[in-house]
């Protein structure tokens, strides 16, 4: 089992490149990232916004002569592909300007370039052995398991913020009730005085 481990650990070999970061993006805002890639390059970006307003963002891509790729507006996740036409500096952009008093938190995943086969024989007629075949099955599941912990993980941050967004309202609600039922309280002791008040008046002019 550790010649295994320490075989698919020596064939596991990349060329992707990706970056994963989760900004702020204030009101009135717009916040762009960019990226220089070579020419027939595949990149994919996916988004999500996890809290604020109503969970939604303008976003755009362009290329290095400004073309754009891609453009949505009020998204509240998505995803893209594309492969390069040109060698350059490509951007990627996010867009808060539609909001004028809500922040919104904001998890981007971009990637580029392709995966190299963990073993290069599988491009080949060979067939693989069962080492081969146990480290890509391995390669394959552990791919799974990262992508359902990045999932589970925006899920977790994404309900988190809605929750504390609702214990907060719930909060003031019941401060305002609470306020509501003294000041209603306060009112009819003051008005059943009122009634007294007037009865010994009426009283008091007939003796």
């Amino acid at each position: 089992m550790v010649y295994l481990g320490l075989g698919c650990f020596l064939l596991h070999v990349f060329v992707v490149f990706g970056t994963e970061i989760t900004f702020e993006l204030p009101d009135n805002d717009k916040q762009c990232f960019y990226e220089e890639l070579e020419k027939d390059v595949k990149f994919d970006i996916d988004f999500q916004v996890i809290a604020g307003g109503n969970y939604d963002v303008d976003s755009f891509v362009t290329d290095p002569l400004n073309n754009v790729l891609y453009n949505e507006q009020k998204k509240q996740y998505d995803s893209f592909s594309h492969t390069t036409a040109m060698k350059g500096v490509y951007k990627v952009c996010f867009s808060n300007e539609f909001s004028t008093f809500s922040d919104k938190t904001v998890y981007l995943d971009f990637r580029h370039g392709d995966e190299e086969p963990i073993i290069q024989t599988m491009t080949g007629p060979v067939a693989l052995t069962q080492m081969e075949s146990s480290c890509v099955s391995i390669h394959e599941i552990l791919k799974a398991v990262a992508d359902s912990q990045t999932w589970y993980r925006l899920r977790e941050a994404h309900d988190r913020t809605r929750a504390e967004h609702l214990l907060e309202r719930v909060t003031y609600w019941s401060i305002g009730e609470t306020v509501l039922l003294f000041v209603i309280g306060i009112g009819q002791v003051m008005m059943l005085r009122s009634f007294f008040s007037e009865k010994k008046g009426s009283v008091a002019a007939t003796t």
